[in-house]
């Protein structure tokens, strides 16, 4: 038994077309024996009957999914071997199971949350969250996107009191600071660094979480989408926009966070990369 869990979040922009790459990055984080324990997705693009729990299971993980068509969908996927021996199934592992934001009529499939009895440590809840997009400050898209933050902070005031070792990872969607873009003066304003937006960013903060990737010292210019257009990934023309950030009970066991960049270099990658964080057992 390792004494540490790693956990992961990645946008694959479609499931569908971003299996094949899924099962080759966790087999390939298997084989560096670094090994993924749960990996949350983001923008699945399939409705719950297309999703591939016989492929996933025949390779070790066990999935909890919340799916719509052509748009959005989120998943937790669990690595066997990381549960704690009662949990053997899919029933006995994703404890108390929560899709979308309580209390919120939403038909957008953006939120899945599970507590997880890994093996060796206390449960953690993870919650895999695919924020909107919001389109450009002046659209309704944008009214939605501020309207579904202030419900998620709401929610999560009241998760955290129930279960403080809690992991909120996915697409969020805001790059919080300037050392988050490849470009500052070009974006300023704009849709995914706008103030209200990195506002919300620092309100969940607020609440005790911390963002994992920043409380360790990072290269600069490290970022975890960038646009297929203009050969972005090629000129590092990216954004920090996928986070992973844990309650307070949670921090001061996380030993590191990275964001890996390798399957954005693979034939027809999604546009994000996959983060990392590492999480002591003790």
């Amino acid at each position: 038994m390792t004494d540490s869990i790693r956990i992961a979040a990645w946008n694959v922009n479609s499931l569908k077309v971003r299996l094949p790459h899924v099962l080759r990055w966790l087999q390939d984080q298997e084989n560096k024996k670094q090994p993924i324990d749960a990996l949350c997705l983001q923008e699945l693009k399939l409705t719950d009957d297309k999703y591939p729990h016989q492929e996933l299971e025949a390779a070790g993980y066990l999935s909890l999914a919340a799916g719509q068509k052509t748009y959005n969908g989120v998943a937790i996927i669990v690595r066997k071997a990381a549960l704690a021996s009662i949990a053997s199934d899919a029933v006995t592992t994703f404890l108390k199971p929560t899709r979308n934001i309580p209390n919120y009529e939403d038909e957008q499939q953006r939120i899945l949350a599970a507590t997880i009895p890994f093996a060796g440590m206390q449960p953690i809840r993870l919650i895999s969250a695919y924020f909107p997009n919001g389109q450009s400050p002046d659209s309704d898209k944008f009214v939605y996107k501020l309207n579904w933050l202030n419900k998620l902070q709401t929610w999560l005031t009241e998760e955290l009191q129930h279960t403080p070792r809690l992991a909120l990872l996915g697409d969020f969607n805001i790059a919080p600071a300037d050392a988050d873009v490849h470009d500052p003066k070009a974006w300023e304003g704009q849709n995914l660094v706008s103030p209200p937006e990195r506002d919300a960013f620092q309100a969940l903060l607020k609440l005790g979480m911390s963002d994992s990737f920043r409380m360790f010292e990072q290269a600069p210019k490290t970022y975890s989408w960038w646009d297929y257009r203009m050969m972005g990934f090629r000129r590092n023309a990216g954004m920090r926009i996928d986070h992973i950030l844990l309650s307070e009970a949670l921090k001061d066991h996380c030993s590191a966070s990275t964001v890996d960049k390798e399957p954005r270099t693979w034939e027809q990658p999604s546009d994000h990369a996959p983060v990392i964080a590492m999480i002591k057992k003790a």
